[in-house]
Order: structure tokens, then C-alpha cells, then sequence
């Protein structure tokens, strides 16, 4: 339904022809101020809005609406350009989204703003800061494609809309909030490792939808070690409250999170301790229509993981990768770069494995200095890695590196990354960074101890 459904926003007056049939010019005469356009600008905003609408009268008079002529004028640019123009940054952003809805042309706006195309890797810089109420710090963080981001922290989720000038909180059953996981702007799915099942929580009315749970052998309770998700299915690590099995449930989000099947139940068996590892990190590589499963962790003989490629119609793994020199702090992949990339526990170096490489054997090549792992050194611990489009950033302590790819040949042995040092001087050697992740044009970024998440942002774009 338009913003203006049950209202007359126009009225009429100045008795002349108001639609050149001939030229295809319209008048419109908002808040005493004369515009002309076309017909065809006007239908740029979609065929539900007002100014749609103004292009089917077939009237002798100039349409009036009562609105701003000056934020009208802004919006008529973003019209005709998809831009906004220079001069919409002497206005608040909340009064253009205002005047957006109630012409209908909302979307517009959030694309002018926010639209992933927009990202520039090279020229972004901390450019806002969002406040979090109480204490606690970022323990969760997820986005949307155009720009919304949840903040878990403590027991609360903090939700900021695209334009992050409309802010709610809201209280969780949970002691802190480990994995996080938007499904839309307003619905997210979290999860804790202390805190039996899988809560789908409806963030801005504030109220459990669903709670998902895995019935294990033992009938102890379920907690949450990942979430992922593809297009049509949410994916959920889950571990016994005994810390004795495991498995990756896969939900139907087209079909009420109805439970799919169930992959990778594992349990413990004597000292086969490698059994016990959960995911947790899931990601689907859309490319190849497999979920990248990965775990590690710390015993006797030191840190060790694994990460495997499920094919989720058949169960089987089709890929797995043992981790025992340098298993990975952190693991990501890569469709667009079609690669899996992680971090070395020990060394702290960037390694990368050619997904074309898939079924075959790995062979990780490292993109830094590759340094030697010392034993008893853990240079990478707690460091984290993403990609996004087809770069590569990767935290190490309170700064960020970006690694970007040289094109020199097609084949996986010329493949090339160079180190690129991210913001400004001001904006580096802040305190470690735990968590950071990407929604439309923009980067967010959490550290340690710090009751806040920033927003970094290239100069040339926004407000």
C-alpha cells in the first residue's frame, strides 16, 4: 500500500493544462513552488508511489501538493539522476527518508545510499561512531545487504535501520549472544554456547518467533556454535550440553523453518578427540552449492581443525582439510575469488587454497612474508578474515589489512595478493579488534572493551 493510501495529499488550482500531451511535460506545484518534469521521470519512482500516480491524471489544472519545495527538489534530482545531488547534504537524512516515504520513493533513496556497488575497499575510513546502551561490548555482529546491522551485546540486540539514524533495543533471553545471524531487517536468528537453541527473534517488535532445537542421543540440551545461511536454507551448528556430540541442522527459511536434514553428527568415541570439533564457522559457497564447515580446537597435542565442504542433498563431504601445522585462527571463502582463505594460528599469516582445486589435494601457499611458525607462538590468535567481493581483509590486533588480487594469468600458480594498510592515521592502533562485517556500501567494526561499533565508510559517499 502507497504512504499516502487513506489520505488527499493533492489538491488543485492554477486552471491551466497541467499535462502537455505533446510535450510530456508535467507541473506539479509542491509547497507554492512550480516544477516541471516528465512523465517518464515521474515513473521512475515505481508504480505504487503518489508521483506514479500524478502521470495518470488526465486533468486542466496543476496538481498541488503540501509538502517541503526544497527537499522535493532533491528528490526529484535523485529521479532523474539515481543520485542525490551536492546540496542534500545541508539536510538530515531523517527528513529526506521522511519525504521518501511519503512520496513512495523510499527505495530510491536507500539505493542512492547504500547500494553494495558502491563499496570502494581502497578509500574507507571510520566515519561514524554508534553507541550502544550499557556496559557490555560487542559480543555478535550481522548486516544486511543494504546497510541495517545488529549488535548483540550482552543480553541485548541493538538494531540500527540503513540510514543508522533510527536505533532500537531490545532484551534477550540469553546471558550474552555468541552467533548472530540477520535473516531480514528485522528478523535475526542467535544463538550461545552457554544457552540451549536456535532463537529466531523479531528485533523490532521485540519477541521470540521460533525457537530450533536438535533432539541428540543423549536428550541433553542443544547450544549454538555457528549460523549460516544460503537462499533457501539456514544452517545451524550445534553441539550437546555434554560437549559429547554434534551436528549441522539445515532449516527451510521458505517454509517456516521446517527441519530439512540433518549433516555431520558426530560423537565422541574413546579418544578419537578430532569427533568432537563443532563447526564453528559456516559458510555457503553458492558457486559450487556446498557448505563450508570449519572447526579447531586446543588440546595436548596442540591447536587442530578441520574444514569441510558438504553437499547438503547428498550428506556426503566431498572436501575435507585437516588442519595440524597451522590451523587457521579464522577461515573464510570466496566465491568471487573462488579461494578459501584463513589465518595461521601460528604464524599469523594469510594463506590462500584454490577452490578449483576442489577434491583434490590442498595446498595452501601463504601471501605474506611466510615467516616460520615457533613453536609455543600464537601470532594469529584472535585474529579474524572475511571477504567481500573480491577482496580480503583480515584483522590483526587493532588494525586491518586488505589484500587485494594482481591479475597476472589464469592459472592458480600465478596468482598474486598485495597488502594494502586500511584508514587513516587517526583511524589505526585502536584497541583489538573482535568482530567486523559489510552491509551496503559500508564496513562495521568492533573492539574489545569498547561500548561502541564504527562505521567506516569511503569519504566520498553519504552524509
Amino acid at each position: 500500500m502507497p504512504p499516502f493510501a487513506g489520505s488527499n495529499p493533492l489538491s488543485y488550482g492554477f486552471s491551466r493544462n497541467s499535462i502537455d500531451s505533446a510535450s510530456n511535460i508535467i507541473t506539479i506545484d509542491v509547497g507554492g513552488q512550480l516544477f516541471q518534469t516528465t512523465k517518464q521521470t515521474l515513473k521512475q519512482s515505481g508504480s505504487k508511489s503518489l508521483l506514479s500516480e500524478i502521470t495518470n491524471f488526465d486533468i486542466d489544472v496543476i496538481p498541488f501538493i503540501d509538502r517541503d519545495p526544497e527537499i522535493f527538489s532533491i528528490l526529484l534530482s535523485l529521479l532523474r539522476t539515481g543520485n542525490l545531488p551536492s546540496k542534500a547534504k545541508t539536510f538530515d537524512i531523517q527528513d529526506l527518508i521522511f519525504e521518501s516515504q511519503f512520496y513512495g520513493v523510499e527505495h530510491l533513496l536507500l539505493n542512492s545510499q547504500s547500494n553494495p556497488s558502491q563499496f570502494e575497499p581502497f578509500d574507507l575510513e571510520k566515519s561514524v561512531i554508534l553507541p550502544l546502551s550499557g556496559r557490555d561490548s560487542p559480543t555478535a555482529i550481522s548486516t544486511t545487504q543494504l546497510g541495517s546491522v545488529q549488535v548483540a551485546h550482552g543480553c541485548k540486540i541493538t538494531s540500527f535501520d540503513w540510514s543508522l539514524k533510527r536505533k532500537s533495543t531490545i532484551l534477550t533471553q540469553f546471558a550474552g549472544i555468541d552467533s548472530m545471524l540477520s535473516l531480514s531487517p528485522s528478523i535475526v536468528a542467535a544463538g550461545a554456547t552457554d544457552f540451549s537453541g536456535l532463537q529466531i527473534i523479531d528485533v523490532s517488535k521485540g519477541f521470540v518467533k521460533e525457537t530450533l532445537n536438535w533432539e541428540n542421543v543423549t536428550k541433553s540440551g542443544s547450544t549454538v556454535q555457528a549460523i549460516g545461511s544460503s537462499k533457501d536454507f539456514l544452517f545451524t551448528s550445534f553441539e550437546s550440553s555434554r560437549r559429547n556430540s554434534n551436528c549441522i541442522m539445515i532449516y527451510d527459511l521458505n517454509d517456516s523453518f521446517r527441519p530439512v536434514a540433518e549433516i555431520g553428527h558426530y560423537e565422541i568415541f574413546g579418544a578419537e578427540l578430532d569427533s568432537a570439533i563443532p563447526a564453528t564457522k559456516l559458510s555457503w559457497i553458492s558457486s559450487h552449492n556446498l557448505l563450508m564447515a570449519a572447526g579447531s580446537h586446543c588440546g595436548p597435542s596442540g591447536v587442530r581443525g578441520n574444514i569441510r565442504f558438504w553437499d547438503i542433498r547428498s550428506g556426503n563431504v566431498v572436501w575435507e582439510i585437516k588442519e595440524n601445522v597451522d590451523c587457521f585462527s579464522d577461515c573464510t571463502v570466496s566465491d568471487d575469488l573462488s579461494a578459501i582463505l584463513k589465518v595461521g594460528v601460528h604464524s599469523g599469516e594469510v594463506f590462500i587454497s584454490d577452490l578449483r582445486n576442489i577434491g583434490g589435494e590442498n595446498s595452501w601457499t601463504c601471501l605474506g612474508d611466510q615467516r616460520k611458525v615457533t613453536n609455543g607462538k600464537k601470532e594469529g590468535f584472535g585474529c579474524k578474515i572475511e571477504s567481500h567481493g573480491n577482496q580480503v581483509f583480515c584483522s590483526k590486533g587493532g588494525n586491518l589489512e586488505l589484500w587485494s588480487e594482481v591479475l597476472i594469468g589464469n592459472s592458480i600458480k600465478d596468482r598474486v595478493f598485495r597488502k594494502n594498510s586500511m584508514g587513516r592515521a587517526k583511524d589505526i592502533c585502536g584497541n583489538k579488534i573482535t568482530h567486523f562485517s559489510f552491509g551496503g556500501n559500508k564496513m562495521f567494526v568492533t573492539r574489545k572493551d569498547q561500548q561502541y561499533v564504527e562505521v567506516w565508510q569511503s569519504s566520498v559517499r553519504g552524509f
